[in-house]
């Protein structure tokens, strides 16, 4: 295994490039993560490495009290860990042999468990993670496989938008820097708060322009009568359609805006020949009123040595800790 002092070298980006398509994640890419660091690692020490069959994004997040090891991408991202046909053989190896007293795995993909390639690991949490396959299918064919009541909720909450408004659904595939301002004004005014997308929102802006640049950015805004009522921010990436974040004014809620464009996002997605739409992290109710499938995410922790295991036992049982690791 080689660790890596400079993960940009072509041929290393190569080989993370096609296991990160071949795994299907967007937040795998050598685009997501390195950002990511530029913006996050500071002056931490990087775990990285890159093999034909596997990459492991590890970095020392911190050293005193505990060296505590996490994955690359916490936070902003969302599936994240190791990737690769050998990832769960290379996974447990780098328990067994690496140095450290505390290694925080978030949001492993499932839908097969992690914890054997993690030795002492426990699971801390398991988060929904909600995908649309569209098998195939049109959009007539997919509607018809839910219930009636739902079906009219998607016709009738559209055509009611259209007769109190001039609607328009706008996609935004290039580095427009005025529609990423609506974006974030939006889910702003959504959250009437700071989330995570706005606390960073420098990283989204870098990494919005180099999905950009891939062909892989997708951002609808829905306007009506020309004024921008709500956003949608994802990602198009190894045929999939990635739901990241969306964003509204609360001044049309009445008119469930977000609904109508989750719907239109979801319908254009597979007219165009995605293969399948990713609701990401989050199980919220509304994902499941269209998905087939929840293969789900792990949060894992393993802990060496006494004063390891004295911590991880109060993680998993203080919610502070969790909300700890979870920032």
């Amino acid at each position: 295994m080689a660790t890596l002092a400079d993960p940009s070298l072509p041929a290393v980006r190569d080989d993370w490039s096609r296991l990160a398509e071949e795994h299907g994640s967007v937040f795998a890419t050598p685009e997501w993560l390195l950002t990511w660091w530029r913006h996050f690692g500071a002056d931490r020490e990087l775990l990285l490495s890159v093999e034909d069959d596997a990459v492991l994004p590890f970095y020392v997040w911190r050293q005193r009290p505990l060296r505590v090891v996490r994955v690359l991408g916490h936070g902003p991202g969302d599936e994240l860990g190791p990737f690769g046909p050998a990832s769960r053989d290379r996974l447990r190896h780098f328990v067994e042999a690496e140095r450290f007293d505390v290694l925080v795995c978030q949001q492993l993909p499932g839908p097969e468990p992690w914890l054997p390639s993690l030795p002492g690991g426990k699971l801390l949490s398991r988060n929904g993670s909600p995908v649309l396959d569209f098998a195939g299918q049109t959009w007539k064919e997919l509607l018809a496989g839910k219930s009636r009541n739902f079906r009219e909720q998607v016709g009738r909450r559209a055509r009611a938008l259209e007769k109190q408004f001039d609607v328009s659904y706008r996609l935004v595939t290039d580095a427009d820097e005025g529609a990423l301002d609506t974006f974030f004004r939006l889910h702003g005014l959504r959250h009437r708060g700071p989330t995570t997308v706005t606390q960073t929102e420098a990283f989204q802006r870098e990494f919005a322009a180099r999905a950009a640049e891939r062909g892989w950015l997708r951002l609808w805004l829905l306007e009506l009568d020309g004024r921008p009522a709500a956003a949608w921010l994802g990602y198009r990436f190894a045929g999939a359609e990635c739901y990241y974040q969306a964003g509204r004014d609360p001044s049309y809620d009445k008119q469930s805006v977000s609904f109508v464009l989750l719907t239109h996002t979801i319908r254009e997605a597979l007219e165009d020949g995605a293969h399948q739409y990713r609701f990401l992290r989050g199980d919220e109710p509304y994902k499941y009123r269209f998905a087939t499938s929840d293969p789900g995410l792990e949060t894992i922790l393993v802990a060496h040595g006494a004063a390891a295991r004295v911590a991880l036992a109060g993680a998993r049982a203080g919610r502070a800790a969790k909300k700890a690791l979870s920032r």
